[in-house]
């Protein structure tokens, strides 16, 4: 505990520089809106300044502390389109879209978008504290993660997305079962098989993240602006002067705390990130909540708050391996490593020794910004929501240009804008026949991990499956699957017959 101390006090004194304090404020500052475009992301949002903030000349602590300040900037802007607009910022707000735009729509956005800060800063804060005490622990955890294990949570994941949204199961499913074929499209890495190409050059990389989630949310929620102008059933939405109470803090008290732990622990784990940790806790809360959890999706806090608090631990948890093992935990911190290697400094066990001014000083710079996040967007809550209030002839055009040149900006290829109007019109027909989209973007995400772990599992043991069952992480991640769709089924029929 001494040598904590001692390590962060020593990273207080870089990140209170005066410099070093300008470009923390700045680059939560400019995350948070760069996280608020849609499509653009922090992945993207680091790499576009990685370069800028290398010819700058600024010493190694100084620049790493402006890029994580972009990083947890836009991780938590990126719920500011998801609760406004029904468009995430990236994969990890794809479940705030479920209960905060319901908010937004009641005439709420205040009241969703200064929970959703408070979650955040939450989870930041919970991340920090955990990452300063516990960080070579956690880190010497994480790097003994198996790919056979990484597939038994992955099973948890798509066991924990059965109930996860909707009141139909089966359409959950089959919305899964969609983003597992859309995330096999493709040339097989290991056999060089060309998959539901099509004969199409540009589908050989496969269809990006990217433009799979403007397609299927930012156009599709454009298709239904324009049909319900067409039909004359547009509603023009009521902004209220509401703003988080301390009851509704007091409410979900104890979802942000589970939530920002369990967020943690999944982002700790190289390759999961935001994505999985947010889908994994709401699952978690909406099955904790018992009867009550019927309200998830159409506006409940509990449901807004859980991911919200995930998303930005596990920014924090990904930072643990990167400083401790020099192991990426997500692809924002990959970028990260890369800065430090630009500096050629190696991350690792002895980076604690040898650079304490970088380590320390990136994560004293943390609880600053976290701090920083919600004392700048607070204030602005009222003028975010205010966003609402632009005429729906005009707002319709804003969504479709914010989403070409997001994705533009990123993938360069003309053929990605004709792909985001396809997947635009598919996205409309399933939300035309009462399919959630959640469950589709996280298949397209889980699929990708769950079959790269599966190959790495199956070349290692020789294709004996058993090695799927060995570990001990591995076996208790299958029984807590069960436990998730068996239990809640058992408790059902259990109170229909005392019923």
């Amino acid at each position: 505990m001494d040598a904590v101390l001692t390590g962060l006090g020593q990273g207080f004194a870089v990140a209170f520089q005066p410099l070093n304090l300008l470009l923390v404020l700045g680059g939560c500052f400019f995350g948070t809106l760069i996280g608020a475009l849609p499509g653009i992301g922090p992945i993207n949002g680091v790499a576009i300044l990685l370069p800028i903030a290398y010819s700058l000349g600024f010493p190694p602590e100084t620049a790493l502390i402006l890029l994580a300040g972009i990083y947890y900037g836009a991780e938590y802007g990126g719920r500011i389109s998801s609760i406004l607009l029904n468009v995430p910022g990236d994969a990890g707000a794809v479940m705030t879209t479920l209960d905060g735009n319901p908010l937004a729509k009641r005439g709420e956005a205040g009241r969703a978008l200064s929970l959703s800060a408070v979650a955040s800063f939450v989870g930041g804060t919970v991340a920090v504290v955990l990452m300063s005490l516990f960080a070579p622990v956690l880190a010497a955890f994480a790097v003994k993660f198996s790919p056979a294990d990484y597939v038994a949570l992955m099973v948890f994941a798509f066991a924990s997305l059965a109930s996860l949204v909707g009141k139909n199961p089966v359409k959950t499913l089959l919305g899964a079962v969609m983003g597992l074929m859309i995330a096999s499209i493709g040339v097989d890495a290991n056999t060089g098989v060309m998959r539901f190409t099509f004969g199409s050059p540009d589908l050989m990389a496969g269809i990006d993240f990217l433009v799979i989630v403007i397609g299927l949310f930012g156009m599709a929620e454009l298709l239904h602006l324009v049909e319900a102008q067409a039909r004359g059933t547009l509603q023009v939405l009521e902004i209220g002067k509401s703003f988080v109470s301390w009851k509704d803090i007091l409410t979900v008290k104890w979802v942000m705390l589970r939530s920002s732990l369990i967020g943690f622990v999944i982002g700790i784990l190289p390759g999961t990130g935001a994505s999985v940790a947010s889908a994994v806790t709401y699952g978690t809360e909406k099955r904790l909540a018992g009867d009550s959890g019927s309200s998830f999706g159409t506006g409940d806090i509990r449901g807004l708050a859980a991911p919200e608090a995930a998303n930005n631990a596990s920014a924090g948890g990904a930072m643990v391996p990167m400083l401790t093992l020099g192991i990426p935990g997500s692809g924002t911190t990959a970028i990260l490593l890369g800065a430090l290697l630009l500096f050629n400094i190696t991350p690792g066990p002895l980076m604690f020794q040898q650079k304490p001014e970088i380590a320390w000083g990136l994560i004293a710079s943390m609880y600053i910004g976290n701090i920083a996040l919600l004392v700048i967007n607070l204030p602005l809550v009222g003028l975010f929501a205010r966003l609402l209030t632009i005429p729906q002839q005009y707002l319709t055009p804003l969504i479709a240009v914010l989403a070409f040149i997001g994705v533009f900006s990123v993938v360069g290829n003309p053929f990605d804008l004709y792909m985001i109007i396809g997947l635009g019109v598919f996205g409309w027909l399933l939300r035309k026949l009462d399919f959630s989209l959640a469950p589709v973007i996280l298949g397209v995400v889980l699929g990708s991990l769950f079959e790269d772990n599966l190959r790495r599992a199956l070349s290692i043991s020789g294709g004996d499956w058993s090695i799927l069952l060995k570990s001990g992480n591995s076996v208790v991640l299958y029984l807590l699957a069960v436990a998730v769709v068996f239990v809640p089924l058992l408790l059902g029929r259990r109170r229909g017959k005392k019923s």
